[in-house]
């Protein structure tokens, strides 16, 4: 039985998603849950696993295509009643497959079943009474009765003009390119190969025809190549046309697609004017990226307040923490501390936490914390969270964070880790720079940028000392969050990074 695999809605109301990669092919033997494909969404990369044991059918969407929620990607001729696939047989075609005929002959059968059959004649209709329902004929269809069959006749084609076949080109594989016109040897391959022309039809300019060649023009010849051929040519960018065909009756092997397209290329004449702007398509991550941007920043009103740090206490305790056996196994990082020193502050300042619902007329302060971290990845910018992560342990934490970094890099964010994040944390000192005015993740009323630590001159005790020093930078949505909330909140992030043991002291 075939079934049709719909690309279904992998969360959060996503209507399309882009086929980035198959794991399989037609012909393929498939089981249940089986991972045949990666999709990206506007989130992530998912791969999409097969509800069915069976041989897929085939494949509807190819590598790079942008597919709507709902739309067929791929069919799979389903075992019946668990059964394995039919075994080939001796001729190499598989017991139980259908032939061409042979499937058109079941097409046309499904079809006689799926029509509603119209009143035969002599019938008589429910209800009806007096004479029988007269007999019409109808075109079969898969839904409905059908259409009459009318009487009105298609006007008939012109004839072709002088250099076009009267009679269809038999062989599929035979297409028509610009180029010299074809070589004798290479019109009888074509001949024997059942390309024919009509008495009397297909003249060139000198009034003879030549077999086996089909022409609209002088310099228009018809080439023995199979569609895959075909389309490794154009993939390759070598040109039929300038080809000699080494297969039967003169026809075009892969290989000699492939020994054009290793041959040394000429070089390309200089140009004018090179080209100097570039186009790349909005999609995925940056697009939802984007979109989540222009939102926030034209919805709610940012400001952004800025504290430089004494980052050396933090930096001492980072490598204290990193001699010990809980942190063995697991990255530390002043990022570690940073993310401990906002859960606590989160805590003593729990509005800061929240998000503004329009829509009810309400603040939402949230009692658990969803901690997102911004992370940039080949795909673009992605801001996962960490699920209740004011209950973690440092330990705990350390592993969090380096999965969910490990993660994003890779490309395996799952749309449930992006969503519901409640404060996020964007480490650009990662790049090299001091700080920033970073944009509010829609949903979340603050994020917190931390900016590269570098040695500073800083004052200790009256005296100046070389220290390590990074910059904060808060921004929050000032429709929840005042001047003095955020100032606070931001301070009191600072003191526990100058000083560690506070985190201990306001846990």
């Amino acid at each position: 039985m075939r079934r049709e695999f719909k690309l279904p809605d992998v969360g959060e109301g996503l209507t399309e998603a882009e086929i980035v990669r198959w794991h399989v092919k037609a012909g393929d033997t498939v089981k249940v849950n089986q991972i045949v494909v990666e999709i990206e969404t506007a989130k992530s990369i998912v791969e999409l696993p097969i509800p069915w044991d069976g041989v897929v059918a085939g494949l509807m969407a190819e590598e790079g295509d942008t597919i709507d929620v709902g739309v067929t990607i791929i069919a799979v001729d389903t075992t019946e009643e668990g059964g394995a696939p039919a075994a080939p047989s001796a001729s190499g075609v598989p017991s139980g497959a259908e032939t061409p005929a042979q499937a058109s002959r079941d097409l046309a059968a499904l079809a006689d079943d799926m029509v509603p059959k119209p009143p035969e004649e002599g019938a008589v209709e429910p209800g009806a009474h007096g004479s029988p329902a007269p007999k019409e004929e109808r075109q079969a269809v898969l839904v409905g009765y059908g259409v009459k069959t009318g009487t009105t006749k298609r006007r008939p084609r012109k004839q072709p003009s002088r250099g076009i076949a009267a009679n269809p080109v038999a062989n599929p594989s035979r297409v028509e390119v610009d180029g010299p016109p074809s070589t004798p040897s290479e019109e009888a391959g074509a001949a024997g190969a059942g390309v024919a022309a009509a008495p009397g039809a297909g003249q060139a300019e000198s009034g003879t025809a030549e077999p086996g060649a089909t022409r609209t023009d002088p310099g228009r010849v018809a080439v023995l190549a199979k569609p895959p051929i075909r389309k490794l040519a154009k993939d390759l960018g070598v040109d039929l046309a300038s080809l000699t065909g080494t297969g039967p009756q003169g026809s075009i092997t892969r290989d000699d697609v492939h020994a054009a397209a290793q041959a040394p290329a000429e070089e390309p004449a200089p140009t004018t004017s090179p080209r100097r702007e570039e186009r790349i398509p909005i999609k995925g991550v940056r697009k939802a990226t984007a979109q989540a941007m222009v939102t926030s920043a034209f919805t709610a009103p940012h400001v952004t307040e800025f504290l430089q740090v004494d980052m050396t206490g933090t930096m001492e305790a980072v490598r204290r923490l990193r001699t010990m056996a809980d942190f063995a196994e697991v990255k530390v990082s002043p990022l570690l501390l940073v993310a401990r020193a906002v859960l606590t502050a989160v805590r003593r300042h729990p509005l800061i936490n929240s998000a503004w619902d329009e829509q009810s007329g309400e603040i939402v302060v949230k009692h658990y914390v969803n901690l997102g971290i911004a992370a940039a990845t080949p795909r673009g910018l992605l801001v996962p969270n960490i699920k209740d992560a004011q209950a973690l342990s440092l330990p705990a934490l350390a592993t969090a964070l380096g999965r969910l970094t490990e993660t994003a890099r890779a490309g395996r964010t799952q749309p449930a880790e992006m969503s519901g994040g409640t404060i996020t944390i964007t480490n650009v000192g990662v790049f090299g720079v001091d700080t920033g005015t970073p944009i509010i993740n829609p949903g979340e009323a603050a994020i917190l940028a931390v900016g590269q630590i570098r040695d500073l001159p800083w004052v200790v005790d009256g005296e100046l000392a070389v220290r390590k020093v990074a910059t904060l930078s808060l921004s929050f949505d000032h429709r929840i969050v005042d001047g003095e909330l955020g100032s606070l909140f931001l301070a009191d992030v600072g003191a526990m990074l100058e000083d560690p043991l506070r985190m201990l002291a306001w846990s």
